[in-house]
């Protein structure tokens, strides 16, 4: 009889932890979840107090029917499943289907898969704790309930095959506040004054830069500003200089590696998660689902000893991070390099570029803080009341500096910061240069990305570690936001320079609005939005969706039951599913009327048509309209009157070619070239409004060509006329007597001969 059977959740873990634990040991996997809520209807008993209905799917009973054949041939299971919820959800649910007594099987966790952990957890061995279970079983009960309820609603309300989600819904409508922002902004121009100044008296004449601390609204104020320091005096008021320490940011929890992830790797919230879950697999790093910023005692000590080979004894400190995010779970550890010695590691680019970040990261958290030297300069003139302001920052020390400094969301802000100022003292006198003032323009609020979004969500204690990236995926994934990229757009701009007693001007030109990676709603995921807010406002609420959140951390405590809290949920919950099947919503409230057709003086609107955004010139009485799709990146919200009579540029001709007409157009499958019969389509770097005449004619000859090899015959045989092999849509096959027949893998069509081609039509399934 085999001794010990340990089963955790994934095949790379297994591996890794097999290597640890010997002989006596067999190690498998569960593949994750092998069960789950049953897929038919709702897959819970409402009468029965909320009682799931769990079922092993069917790709999953192979796996289940080895691990219970293992379970009964050995003396003790294991079970080793992840440190959080949804592992010790997977441990439960391996106790039920394997037939294990919940309160005498082995459960061990580890939040690294180091050989010192897994034997330390083999030492101190635990029950399944079922507080943790039922937190878990409450949010899949809970969500399963909103969405079986609330998607119906949507079908018959809004339109067909849409869902919603509890945390997903929440997510959108961020998105869509933030879009309507932007839709609603101005933006306005104003000036910005920035003097160049030397000490009087410096023989080096160093000069250094200073900022006036008002704005100009108008091009008038700011030339009126730059007349009067013709000839003004300009004197220091004021000169401090203060020392400044600045801290290194704490180890990573999950939202802070998926947002430094994005900011400094360019990855996505999923592909950093799935990254990280190959290094902790492989045990190069802790579990990267945790929202603590603790380090161990071990790992600090090891910290302290990395830092001091490195940098030598006055770059260490020990510092210990206390988490302040709300509702933290489980005192796990920060996400950090298993052994924090190892500086590099083996593996695909994207793991090495992941664990290069953790190790800095963890390794600066336990550096000494930074020593910077602040100074302010203000510099009042005596012909005007406003100041310039020059600011510098020189970094003494540069402490934790050396290795790691933590990025922003917002990488666009102005900055002023120089390096060192010329020592000076109130009372000093300054000479300027130059005085420049630049027209600038006030900025929308940016879109989210996925870093900002999952920031968001965080602040407002909406979600937990393991539900950010699967929110962000579901939500693209049903069409209700876009990831996208926009070019930037040219726009000019003013500088007006007093330099000596000239003011000269110069047009000068800029790129802005250039996107990367941009979260914005769709029009569907703006109307679903709309209509959620109007019918289920408490369940849109963020602090609602926070609260939930709490209620899950409170079962996860033991304080309360997840029966009580399911209960006191659907009540309400269920009372708004009526009422909104009850209320006849309006759909006009979801066409938008731009305005008036030049042309022919009907009305012009935007809608949700049956294939998605498009926008409708009516027509007259008993005629039907024109109709025209939206293009990428336009909203029925935002579209304005000149933009949608454009979209009525298609179809479009071109020109003649051999006698017909060569037209663009976009129909039901995309965008398409016609001539004739024939239609081509265009590639997704081909613009239907602006394609050229040569670029269409090229297309169509391509198409052409295509066809035409697709109907030569690769080989045909004298004493078999009728049986031809062809070159067809999905590959080479056989025709024969009106009957095709697909060639075996491997057979060349070129060098077939007819023995072998009769002997593929007779094996061929009847």
């Amino acid at each position: 009889m085999q001794e010990n059977l340990v089963i955790v959740e994934s095949p790379a873990k297994a591996k890794t932890i097999e290597k640890f634990l010997g002989k006596n040991y067999i190690v498998k996997s569960s593949f994750g979840h092998i069960r789950d809520l049953s897929k038919k209807d709702l897959g819970i008993h409402i009468d029965e107090g909320f009682q799931p209905i769990y079922e092993i799917p069917s790709d999953k009973k192979k796996v289940v029917d080895e691990l219970t054949k293992l379970a009964k041939e050995t003396q003790t299971v294991w079970l080793a499943s992840d440190e959080d919820r949804e592992g010790e959800a997977i441990a439960w649910h391996l106790t039920q289907v394997l037939g294990l007594p919940v309160d005498q099987t082995k459960r061990i966790v580890f939040h690294e898969i180091t050989k010192r952990a897994i034997l330390e957890a083999i030492e101190h061995p635990r029950t399944v704790d079922m507080n943790l279970v039922n937190a878990q079983q409450a949010r899949r009960i809970l969500d399963r309930l909103v969405g079986f309820e609330l998607s119906p609603v949507l079908w018959k309300k809004v339109r067909p095959s849409l869902s919603a989600g509890r945390v997903q819904s929440v997510a959108v409508r961020l998105l869509v506040e933030r879009e309507r922002e932007i839709i609603a902004f101005r933006s306005t121009p104003y000036f910005r004054v920035v003097a160049q100044f030397h000490a009087e008296g410096d023989p080096d004449q160093v000069l250094f830069k200073a900022e006036l601390s008002s704005r100009f609204n108008t091009r008038e104020e700011a030339e009126a500003f730059l007349e009067q320091c013709r000839g003004a005096v300009f004197t220091v008021s004021k000169a401090e200089e203060k020392p400044a320490q600045r801290y290194p940011a704490p180890p990573f929890t999950t939202s802070t590696l998926q947002q430094e992830a994005g900011r400094k790797l360019g990855m996505s919230v999923s592909q950093t998660m799935s990254v990280a879950q190959h290094l902790y697999e492989q045990g190069l790093i802790t579990y990267m689902r945790t929202d603590s910023v603790n380090l161990s005692q071990q790992a600090l000590a090891q910290c302290k000893e990395e830092v001091t080979k490195l940098f030598g004894e006055k770059y260490a400190h020990w510092f210990n991070y206390k988490t302040k995010t709300k509702g933290a779970q489980e005192a796990h550890e920060a996400i950090r390099p298993s052994y924090i010695d190892r500086q590099e590691i083996e593996g695909t680019p994207a793991e090495k570029r992941l664990y290069d970040l953790i190790w800095k990261r963890t390794v600066a958290s336990q550096m000494v803080p930074a020593e910077i030297d602040r100074t302010t300069v203000v510099i009042d003139t005596n012909t005007s009341p406003l100041q310039f302001v020059a600011t510098g920052e020189v970094i003494r020390f540069d402490g934790f500096l050396r290795l790691y400094s933590e990025s922003t969301d917002d990488d666009t802000a102005e900055q002023s910061t120089e390096g060192l100022l010329p020592k000076m003292q109130p009372g000093d006198r300054v000479v300027r240069t130059q005085i420049t003032a630049t027209e600038r323009f006030t900025q929308a609020p940016p879109r989210y990305n996925e870093a900002s979004l999952v920031k968001r969500l965080e602040e407002l204690g909406i979600g937990r570690p393991s539900t950010y990236a699967p929110t962000i995926t579901t939500i693209i994934n049903r069409g209700y936001v876009v990831k996208q990229n926009k070019e930037g757009q040219k726009r000019s701009y003013v500088q007006l320079t007093l330099d000596g007693e000239r003011i000269s001007e110069k047009q000068l030109s800029e790129n802005f609005g250039k996107e990367k990676n941009r979260l914005q709603p769709t029009d569907i995921g703006m109307v679903v939005n709309d209509y959620l807010e109007a019918q289920f406002s408490p369940i849109m609420d963020y602090n609602f969706t926070a609260n939930v959140e709490k209620e899950f951390d409170r079962i996860a405590e033991g304080e309360i039951t997840w029966e009580k809290m399911i209960a006191a949920f659907y009540g309400p919950f269920h009372q708004m599913v009526d009422k909104a099947i009850g209320t006849q919503t309006d759909k006009t409230s979801q066409v938008r009327i731009l305005g008036t057709d030049p042309a022919t003086g009907r009305t012009v609107k935007a809608r949700i048509g049956r294939y998605g955004p498009m926008v409708e010139i009516e027509g007259a009485e008993g005629e039907k309209g024109r109709f025209a799709s939206l293009k990428k990146g336009q909203l029925i919200e935002s579209i304005t009157l000149d933009e949608a009579l454009a979209l009525f540029a298609l179809p479009r001709t071109l020109g003649q070619l051999d006698g017909e007409e060569l037209t663009v157009g976009i129909g039901r499958y995309g965008a398409y070239v016609r001539h004739g019969k024939t239609f081509a389509s265009l590639t997704k770097h081909d613009d239907p409004y602006t394609i050229t005449y040569e670029r269409a004619v090229e297309l169509m000859h391509e198409h052409q060509a295509a066809a035409a090899a697709a109907h030569t015959p690769l080989r045909t045989f004298d004493e078999e006329p009728d049986l031809v092999v062809k070159n067809g849509r999905y590959g080479p096959y056989i025709a024969f007597k009106g009957k095709n027949y697909r060639l075996p893998k491997g057979a060349k069509p070129e060098t077939l001969t007819l023995e072998e081609c009769r002997r593929i039509v007779a094996s061929a399934k009847k």
